[in-house]
């Protein structure tokens, strides 16, 4: 069974910094690519960032891109999520997922197994 399992959210003023990370444990993880999402309060889950299977592809949403940066360590079985300039609008529920095939996807339906998430409150 795969299990993921996110940490590393917290609360953080607006202009700062947070790494999150992601473990996986059963399954394969270095054959799959990984997929980073979020959730605010009354909206839906949505995109955030993805890797494929070596790290070779990333994928950004627009709101994120050049502000954060997706990362995997292959034989930690860990994913990454390394996020600067934090804004308010950052503030969600984060989500790692394992994606179904080698490659990056941004959507929802190509992840095949959730973590349940880490908090992010960013603070103006």
């Amino acid at each position: 069974q795969v299990q993921l399992v996110e940490s590393g959210g917290e609360l953080v003023q607006a202009g700062g910094s947070l790494r999150l990370s992601c473990v996986a444990s059963g399954g394969t993880f270095s054959s799959y690519g990984m997929g980073w999402f979020r959730q605010a309060p009354g909206k839906v889950r949505e995109f955030v960032a993805s890797i494929s299977w070596r790290g070779g592809t990333t994928d950004y949403a627009d709101s994120v891109k050049g502000r954060f940066t997706i990362s995997r360590d292959n034989a930690k079985n860990t994913v990454y999520l390394q996020m600067n300039s934090l804004k308010p609008e950052d503030t969600a529920v984060y989500y790692c997922a394992r994606g179904s095939t080698l490659d990056t996807s941004r959507r929802a339906g190509a992840y095949d197994y959730w973590g349940r998430g880490t908090q992010v409150t960013v603070s103006s």
